[in-house]
């Protein structure tokens, strides 16, 4: 996965939002788009869209890599898959505490969540610099911390700035994800009940009032990432019906009747169709997923969050305010410090107890590294932004720290990278 359209996006997005084109182009994603089945009707603007509809997408590819690592990966073992769970938690109290011990109080109180969450993507896209010179375990660790940190953000989102909660949308999600799951259990291959499947455990979970992000999440821990027939028991049962195919391509070459050479035929094309379905079986659905979504989510599904999200004044009347706001460098502490002391520290004193280990070849300077870059709140920060605040000063001074705070975090994380390799 590349963050390079997610930047080229973010730039296009503030040159835009700063030009004298910013009133239609802001105007564009706030823009109705409605869907209607007889008396049923869903109305959003196109932004709304993008992140309901769209974003859910990188979810789910970010929760089957997830489950990758921790079923075949380098978290497999549970002392070391539970490292990132305790950074994690460390990741989201200590910049809450912190946020809170600046902003308590005052107006911007309210905005305590923009300091939980991190961005996968651009996290994701900096590590990629340095992936040849990094153990397998780095990656591994970012994304397991990123899922829980992501899935708290949602959590975050759903109880503390939804504003209502449908028992009926929760029930269809229910209902969906349980049958995905004996679906699974008599090992149903084809996938397009699956497809519906969360199809409508999307469309329950965002008529519950839950954000549909977290939809992406679930879809994805359902995802298999083991194949359904391993290699050895592949070569054993195959290895008789290929022998059976060569006799019968032979048959057919060597009949004289042309009936015969047609029954010979039919009985190859046969155990062909076997072979195929048995390779199938050796498919593993998990990544075959990863490497049909990554483009799509990489070239399309972030660039328009980035291009219908990012409103970032940068005139000199809301420099000068965000600069001396309290909001502002509470946003700022909260991901550029809280982040990465949260994440190192709860980290650290887990492996203290013995009950946690690092993964293999995974230093304590590698695993601040990986502090540092949790605290690029882009993405979902900016969501919560404006879920937190009206469309005003208060909006304008989050999104301006979430910037510079995403900015920050990213050098601080490239030079702890290069000096950790």
């Amino acid at each position: 996965m590349t963050g390079g359209p997610l930047l080229l996006a973010t730039l296009i997005a503030l040159a835009l939002v700063n030009s004298p084109f910013s009133t239609p182009y802001q105007r564009f994603w706030d823009t109705d788009l409605s869907f209607s089945f007889g008396s049923a009707k869903m109305s959003h603007t196109l932004a709304e869209w993008v992140d309901h509809a769209l974003l859910p997408i990188f979810f789910v590819v970010i929760g089957v890599d997830v489950k990758r690592e921790l079923v075949t990966g380098e978290l497999a073992r549970w002392r070391t898959a539970a490292l990132p769970v305790a950074g994690a938690i460390g990741g989201l109290i200590v910049p809450v505490a912190l946020f809170m011990a600046i902003a308590g109080g005052s107006n911007g109180s309210q905005g305590w969540g923009i300091v939980i969450t991190m961005d996968t993507a651009f996290g994701l896209s900096v590590l990629a610099l340095f992936v040849a010179r990094l153990p397998a375990g780095v990656r591994a660790l970012f994304l397991a911390f990123a899922a829980i940190d992501d899935i708290g953000g949602l959590l975050v989102i759903a109880l503390g700035y939804s504003e209502r909660f449908s028992w009926v949308g929760a029930a269809l999600a229910v209902l969906c994800i349980s049958v995905m799951l004996i679906l699974r259990r008599l090992r149903w291959v084809a996938s397009v009940p699956y497809v519906l499947l969360a199809v409508l455990v999307w469309i329950g979970i965002f008529q519950s009032g839950i954000h549909a992000t977290i939809a992406g999440v679930i879809v994805g821990f359902l995802v298999p990432v083991k194949p359904r027939l391993q290699t050895g028991e592949f070569a054993d049962a195959v290895q008789h019906r290929v022998d059976e195919f060569q006799e019968a391509r032979q048959d057919a070459q060597t009949a004289k009747d042309g009936e015969a050479a047609k029954d010979a035929r039919e009985r190859a094309q046969e155990r062909l169709g076997f072979l195929h379905e048995m390779t199938g079986a050796t498919d593993k659905a998990g990544e075959r997923l990863i490497l049909t979504l990554t483009p799509w989510i990489s070239y399309i599904v972030l660039p328009l969050f980035a291009l219908s999200n990012v409103r970032i004044p940068l005139s000199i009347d809301a420099l000068s305010q965000a600069a001396t706001s309290t909001l502002t460098l509470a946003i700022v502490v909260g991901l550029v410090v809280g982040k990465p002391l949260g994440f190192l520290s709860f980290s650290w004193l887990a492996s203290r107890t013995g009950l946690v280990r690092l993964p293999n070849s995974v230093t304590w300077h590698m695993m601040a590294a990986v502090g540092c870059l949790a605290g690029i709140g882009f993405t979902i920060s900016l969501f919560i932004a404006g879920l937190a605040f009206e469309a005003g000063p208060l909006l304008q001074q989050a999104s301006l720290a979430v910037l510079a705070a995403s900015i920050l975090s990213g050098g601080i994380g490239i030079a702890a990278l290069n000096r950790a390799r």
